[in-house]
């Protein structure tokens, strides 16, 4: 699947060193003791740097649940761990990102935000194999560490000075066979052998710390969409044959609703908050109306109200299609034909909502008949989508 060229350069400008330095204030130096902290964990206890006093090797890798580059690189992390806890080892993860600092859209690769029940639910959903902390309350420690990017690792030797600090590895995909450069698992292997790391720094890569500060930027993110404006546009049978038919590099998501329907209203903040969530990726939300024509100012009324804008991104695929909106009202009185335009195969009757997950080739991914559950919509998307970058 096409990753987002977008979401990607976003990720890697703003991990680098001179974006977060400012933010994270003091940044370890080679042979520096290891920071104290007190961090409550998802089994719901209060860890510190003395409980793992007994430790050869500790690690702390500041990870998290959103970011693409940090969910490809679990796999490879828990692997280290099996390979290494009975050598020695201890591994000790935090999260240092505060939820509030996060824009829907970058939460596009996970179903999961940052917060710490989220937390719970990734960790216990990817079989964590290590102590998984929270950080972003205060954020304390990750300036500590000087955490600048998810992944980002410290290694510490048996007396808890620093002797490696920097990405986990050089890949931030999810296969291991991208990965050329294994910069923490050669520095553990070193480490338990009690030998001198050869390679002590490496630059992290991956997903910028989400510092609290970025909350008012997410605030003013939120009044753009509040205040966006939504044309309506109508469309016939033809037209949405051709929007089932898709044929673009995206995925889109076509929802068929009324104004009169009341699962419809109750279930479309879950569509426009998908919408938001995938802004940054190849996707679309389409939604055709089954008002009347005479109702176009109501149906536009309440998908502003909805925030059921279009991104920017898809703003700028729209014209090369000869499309100016994602928001239509079918025309004509009898509506049969858009059953067999969209979905004949799943489609029965005229029953609504009725929502269809189409692939970019036009083959349906998901459908669904009646009011959606957003969690198990989202699931579907990332399913098909990919939770990290792929090559």
């Amino acid at each position: 699947m096409k990753k987002s060229i977008a979401l990607l350069l976003s990720c890697w400008l703003a991990a680098s060193v001179f974006a977060n330095a400012e933010e994270s204030k003091k940044l370890l130096n080679i042979g520096d003791a290891a920071p104290d902290f007190s961090l409550p964990g998802i089994d719901d206890k209060t860890h510190t740097l003395a409980d793992y006093k007994d430790a050869k090797v500790l690690m702390i890798a500041f990870i998290s649940n959103h970011c693409p580059t940090s969910q490809g690189a679990e796999a490879r992390i828990k692997k280290l761990v099996e390979d290494y806890q009975d050598k020695g080892l201890q591994l000790v993860a935090i999260n240092p990102n505060h939820p509030d600092a996060l824009r829907p859209d970058e939460l596009g690769y996970s179903i999961y935000n940052d917060g710490f029940e989220d937390m719970k639910l990734h960790a216990k959903e990817q079989s964590f194999n290590f102590p998984y902390l929270y950080d972003g309350e205060t954020q304390q420690v990750a300036r500590a560490y000087g955490c600048l990017t998810t992944p980002h690792v410290f290694i510490f030797d048996a007396d808890r000075k620093l002797r490696y600090k920097g990405s986990f590895d050089d890949s931030r995909y999810g296969d291991p066979a991208t990965v050329k450069v294994h910069g923490a698992r050669d520095a553990v292997e070193a480490l338990v052998n009690g030998k001198e790391v050869t390679l002590a720094e490496t630059k992290p890569h991956g997903c910028a710390t989400k510092w609290l500060t970025k909350k008012d930027e997410v605030a003013k993110d939120d009044e753009k969409w509040e205040k966006a404006k939504v044309d309506v546009e109508f469309i016939d049978a033809p037209g949405v044959a051709a929007l089932r038919k898709n044929g673009t590099n995206k995925v889109r998501l076509i929802n068929v609703w009324a104004t009169w329907c009341s699962s419809c209203v109750a279930e479309f903040p879950e569509l426009t908050n998908t919408a938001r969530k995938f802004g940054l990726r190849d996707f679309e939300f389409i939604s055709i109306s089954l008002d009347d024509a005479a109702d176009k100012d109501s149906v536009k009324a309440f998908l502003e109200k909805q925030q059921a804008a279009i991104p920017d991104k898809i703003k700028k695929s729209l014209a090369a299609e000869g499309r100016t909106t994602n928001s239509y009202i079918f025309k004509g009185e009898d509506q049969e034909p858009i059953v067999k335009a969209l979905d004949p195969e799943g489609w029965e009757g005229l029953v609504v909502p009725h929502t269809v997950l189409v692939a970019p080739d036009g083959s349906v991914i998901w459908r669904h008949n009646g009011e959606i559950d957003g969690n198990v919509l989202r699931e579907k998307i990332l399913a098909f989508m990919g939770r990290h970058y792929v090559p």
